[in-house]
């Protein structure tokens, strides 16, 4: 059987073949396919329009408010006579139905939809192929507004919108102080301030301001049942439909590929993954599938004295985008409970882990009967947008480190919790079978002990190496499987492991005094930390402190270290930095297991040379019971499951704790901790709905008044339309008010952004200060270092006594019209060649700013590039190493390309040249650039044409220099810097011990070009 185009006609024999055809680039039928879609959305827009025209009113007719406005931007059709209708056209418009009964999307910016990664390894839009059948909208329910409006209050807000408070001055300092970590006397005896007093406020005391919020709309109640715990659906439904989320929810699972042949999967969020979409799979047509995200660890309430333990259960929503999700201004996890810390007296200790561990599991039971049964059974909720869905509640995932997990999955110490490995097996080099809750619960029912003969129970249980739980809390949930939903975790499992291990081995292999010199004698980086006083002897390691480690180890233990000791170690670091890839595909998942078979090869080095030792006794270990070691056979398979593993990472729950748990206790008594933290976190949530609904509210109210005509004088040759532009004019009050509030505290500069703007600024000096080119942005301080200084005084405070002769190279390149520059050629020009300028502008440093690699959306902190000359501190300058494109044909662009078609320099002055005093306006070429003089850095072939050193997997670097025996300077324009790099001196068996922190890059000669110093340069240079 023959199928043909339907635009070309042309015959295939089969769907695949056609597809193929119509995804050409080249082919005018690829258009057709936009045509067609953008004519099915118009189609779509006209019926929906006339719709909304037809006579008549609506069954879900809505009053108007004043929030109506803003409600109408983000609405849906939700009509029940119409929703099959509409239903019909989200499946049809735009998609070609696959062979499994999904569909394939044909543009990447419809809902749900994955956008081209930047400098991904797709070359086209990746095709989406969605769930049939899922999600579907059955009628209107109830909103964040409608809850709000529901209030018994709500009508003395007619004429107070900020009732039970007197004015909008009087909520904020009430808002304040309630969501402040002040004790209620600190409280009243801010309220008897004279200043305070002469305010007139609807309170006059703590107690009164407490009492004014609990007239506040409600949120979900705490309930007392010897712990403190909230209804976790009820949790989720307050995430599900909360308005700061309208934007960040998908709700139907999808299979991401880079081409619509299907041959290559992409895994970012969680619904794309196998989980998602064997859970959806088993659900009846039309569910939504709302994952739950999990996770509880012990914290300290108390600091340094008191030794107060909680033992906080988070709740989450997987649907939600993990990078609004794992934002911690985004307030995506909400405290459903404190679980009870018990001293048990049993005289048996273990036996006292194995009481902790089934009250934890019963506790659990009893909080999340209400997910098991929407698991089961399903429940209507309201999204964002007020559109009623059938919802399901499996378990997504559950963030736990790895003595939790295995309380959790119910098996014991020095046992895996999600495969069938025991300590003896943690060091295979393979995945175990996975232990999967049938065979557990199978395990478990075969014991016939009673279980409340302890002891007993839990030497029968020995044999399965089980904990002594019999009822764990999973047993009943539906589509709960531990394998799957304990995700590995990449605080403890990668970031602690490197920490514990890593770090250990390479002290023992190279010397803890040699490690520690290597780590202070590198040049310190703007942003990076620096280890002045080496690693050995830190104390209190964080997360941060371990990431900033990887950053440099490899390239330290090089050349000092046995060879299969470093192979070892950056394998594991190959493994981490791939695996926290927010987007991953095939090729990905690849090199992943190839790390990971790297590693195992060459493991045996590291206990050869007798660095692998016990942490308290110091001697020599011949094993590999570790784990964590054994947890990382489960990242490409969890991968493939649940999406990227960044997203399940702890840093964002442990950072929660301090919100939701040592905050509210810091304006506690110090006496029953738990019930104050509960009143806390419900006066502070009531705080924060409210104000989302008084601002937006208010918000809209401001703009009708601004938006209503008003007589203005046009005549006044002093008026300037751009003064009246309100910056939020184009925005809804709700986008307005939230991006005020989930902004995060410390801003990260935009210069993308600022870059568009200032460009648009007729009256700002060229060359502009911030600007973009290609995937960089560069930024200028605009007052520089230096305003005016002659060439040859430059030349001698740099020390670059060919910078005369450079820049007059440079000039008669510019005059042959050559505006593209590279790092090749003899120098032309005399030392003392004449120039058209004789004075430059300076700057120190220059800021460069990409976007994150795989997410194009996110815009990481710039990092700084500095040039700053001899000083006191730096008695031969601080020059920092940079990544310039230098070909010409323009077709290797930074970050795809990785190194090719460019070079890697060492910045040593960045400048703009001044025309002579006096003279004003010129065309020159060398007028309107600003200009660097960078030396260049050539890369070392290596054994059988490999540009890569065979143990470290870098480029070698060394100095190049011209035939003279002077280093290779020449001058590039800044707009030809493409990215920030980080170069660490090649130090031998030996580090030198005259070498410091100021003096170690320049009398080095040759160095490794540092892949790991940021995760979006790993990923280019990767390339």
């Amino acid at each position: 059987m023959t199928l043909n185009c339907p635009n070309c006609l042309k015959d295939f024999k089969s769907a695949w073949a056609v597809s193929r055809h119509l995804s050409q680039p080249l082919t005018s039928c690829l258009r057709w396919v936009d045509q067609l879609e953008t004519a099915a959305q118009i189609l779509q827009d006209s019926q929906l329009a006339d719709q909304h025209a037809t006579p008549g009113p609506s069954p879900h007719y809505r009053t108007s408010s004043p929030v109506q406005d803003f409600q109408m931007d983000f609405e849906l059709q939700t009509d029940s006579e119409e929703t099959a209708y509409v239903q019909d056209m989200n499946d049809s418009a735009g998609y070609f139905y696959g062979d499994e009964g999904g569909v394939v999307g044909l543009e990447s910016d419809l809902l749900g939809s994955v956008e081209e990664p930047l400098g991904s390894q797709a070359s086209e839009k990746p095709y989406v192929e969605r769930f049939r059948n899922a999600a579907k909208v059955y009628r209107r329910g109830q909103t964040f507004w409608d809850r709000f409006n529901m209030d018994p209050y709500s009508a003395y807000r007619k004429d107070n919108l900020y009732y039970p408070f007197a004015s909008r001055q009087d909520w904020e300092l009430g808002s304040f102080l309630l969501c402040s970590s002040l004790s209620m006397a600190a409280i009243d005896e801010f309220l008897e301030l004279e200043l305070i007093k002469a305010l007139s406020l609807s309170f006059r005391t703590a107690k009164e301001l407490r009492g004014r919020a609990e007239l506040l709309p409600p949120v979900p109640k705490w309930h007392r049942l010897i712990f403190y715990w909230r209804d976790p659906l009820d949790c989720i439904e307050s995430l599900f439909s909360h308005p700061l989320f309208a934007n960040e929810i998908d709700v139907t699972p999808q299979r991401v590929y880079h081409t619509v042949e299907r041959t290559s999967r992409i895994y970012n969020e969680w619904l794309t993954g196998d989980a998602a979409w064997s859970m959806q799979s088993q659900l009846p047509d039309g569910a939504t599938l709302l994952g739950v995200i999990l996770s509880s660890d012990k914290t300290n309430i108390t600091n340094m004295t008191g030794g107060r333990v909680a033992h906080p259960l988070l709740i989450s929503l997987a649907n939600i985008k993990m990078a609004t999700r794992n934002k911690a201004s985004s307030h995506a996890f909400l405290l459903t409970a404190l679980l009870p810390i018990a001293e048990f007296l049993h005289p048996v200790k273990r036996m006292q882990s194995v009481l902790e561990a089934r009250l934890v599991h019963q506790c659990l039971d009893i909080v999340l009967e209400p997910l098991k049964q929407a698991a089961r059974i399903g429940r209507m909720m309201s999204d964002p947008l007020g559109n009623l869905r059938y919802c399901f509640t499996p378990l997504a995932s559950y963030i736990v480190d790895t003595p939790e997990a295995c309380m959790l999955a119910c098996v014991r110490g020095k046992t895996s919790p999600i495969t069938m490995a025991m300590y003896e097996n943690f060091g295979d080099a393979f995945q175990h079978s996975p232990r999967t809750a049938k065979m557990t619960l199978d395990q478990l029912s075969s014991i016939s002990c009673d279980p409340l003969d302890v002891e007993g129970y839990f030497d029968a249980c020995a044999p399965f190496r089980l904990s002594g739980v019999a009822q764990p809390f999973w047993r009943d949930w539906s589509l709960a499987d531990p394998h799957v939903f304990f995700t590995p975790e990449p605080l403890h499992h990668w970031h602690r492991e490197f920490y514990d291990h890593d770090v250990k081995w390479c002290l023992a292999a190279v010397g803890e005094q040699e490690l520690d010199f290597r780590f202070s004698v590198l040049q310190p980086l703007t942003t990076f930390r620096h280890f002045k006083d080496g690693i050995s002897k830190l104390k209190q390691v964080t997360g941060r402190a371990q990431r900033d480690m990887q950053r440099y180890i490899v390239a330290l233990i090089a050349d000092a270290a046995p060879r299969s000791v470093v192979i070892a170690v950056r394998a594991l670091m190959d493994f981490r930095y791939i695996s926290q890839a927010t987007t991953i595909d095939e090729a990905h998942c690849q090199k992943i297991l190839d790390a990971l078979k790297e590693f195992h090869e060459h493991k045996q080095g590291i206990i050869a040379c007798g660095a692998r030792r016990g942490a308290k006794s110091g001697q020599v270990l011949n094993n590999w019971h570790i784990p964590k070691l054994e947890l990382m056979q489960s990242v490409e398979p969890s991968i493939r499951q649940v999406g990227s593993l960044l997203q399940w990472s702890a840093d964002t729950t442990e950072h929660a704790h301090i919100t939701l748990i040592k905050d509210p206790a810091d304006s506690s008594n110090n006496i029953n901790y738990d019930a104050q933290i509960c009143r806390f976190l419900d006066r502070r949530e009531k705080c924060q709905n409210f104000h989302i609904a008084t601002s937006i509210i208010a918000r809209s109210q401001s703009q009708s008044q601004a938006s209503t005509p008003q007589t203005t004088d046009t005549g006044s040759e002093h008026h300037d339309e751009s003064d009246d532009e309100d910056p939020h004019a184009d925005e809804s009050p709700l986008q307005t008010v939230l991006d005020d509030l989930r902004g995060p505290k410390r801003v990260v500069t935009d210069f993308f952004k600022k870059a568009k703007q200032v460009s648009s600024y007729m009256q700002v000096a060229r060359p502009l200060r911030t600007f973009v080119v290609g995937a960089t942005a560069i930024h200028l301080n605009f007052d520089p270092s230096i305003r005016r200084i002659p060439v040859d005084v430059v030349a001698e405070k740099f020390s670059l006594p060919d910078l005369r002769g450079a820049l007059a190279d440079y000039i008669q390149r510019e005059g042959m019209a050559q505006n593209f520059h590279s790092l090749r050629g003899q120098r032309r020009a005399l030392p003392d060649a004449p120039l058209p300028f004789n004075d430059l502008m300076v700057w120190f440093k220059v800021r460069v700013q990409q976007a994150s690699y795989h997410s194009p959306s996110i815009t990481p902190p710039a990092l700084t590039v500095n040039a700053s000359p001899p000083s006191a501190t730096w008695k031969y300058g601080h020059y920092d190493a940079a990544i310039f494109t230098v070909d010409d044909t323009r077709r290797e662009q930074w970050p795809t390309s990785g190194l090719k078609g460019h070079d890697v320099v060492e910045v040593h002055l960045i400048m703009q040249p001044l025309l002579p005093r006096g003279k004003t306006g010129t065309s020159a070429p060398w007028a309107t650039r600003f200009l660097t003089y960078v030396q260049r850095l050539d890369v070392m072939p290596q054994r059988h044409g490999s540009l890569l050193e065979c143990t470290t997997q870098m480029h070698i670097l060394k100095r190049a220099m011209r035939s003279a025996g002077t280093p290779f300077g020449d001058i590039l324009p800044l707009d030809q810097l493409r990215s920030f790099a980080h170069i660490i001196p090649r130090f031998g068996c030996a580090a030198d011990s005259r070498l410091t922190a100021q003096n170690s890059t320049h009398f080095a000669q040759t160095f490794f070009l540092n892949k790991y110093i940021d995760k979006d340069f790993y990923y280019a240079i990767s390339n």
